[in-house]
């Protein structure tokens, strides 16, 4: 079987809002973007910038926007350095990434 994987590239993140998807229902959603989309909403819900969400992180602020756009996946260990930057646990950034996939994204 042939497996086709298609790229999608939004021209400005950063003026999406939470509250509009990303692509059309009916589209199959990457985990990676799903996660891209909850960790944007958790770091703007907290006020931060990428720079600033990086520096308490202690992670590079081109990889919190490499994560954002569902470029790179992040770790585990990433995850609990970025869950606790936002103040929030791993796990309520996963069931985020969860519900974004079942509520909004999901096709079966």
């Amino acid at each position: 079987m042939l497996a086709t994987t298609f790229t999608i590239y939004c021209e400005d993140v950063r003026s999406s809002t939470a509250d509009i998807p990303l692509f059309r229902r009916g589209w199959r959603l990457d985990t990676g973007l799903a996660f891209g989309k909850a960790l944007r909403q958790r770091r703007k819900e907290a006020g931060f910038t990428q720079e600033q969400l990086a520096l308490e992180a202690e992670i590079q602020r081109n990889y919190v926007s490499l994560i954002e756009r569902g470029i790179n996946q992040p770790t585990i260990t990433i995850i609990f350095k970025l869950a606790k930057a936002l103040g929030c646990t791993p796990s309520a950034l996963v069931s985020d990434v969860e519900n974004i996939v079942n509520t909004e994204f999901h096709h079966s």
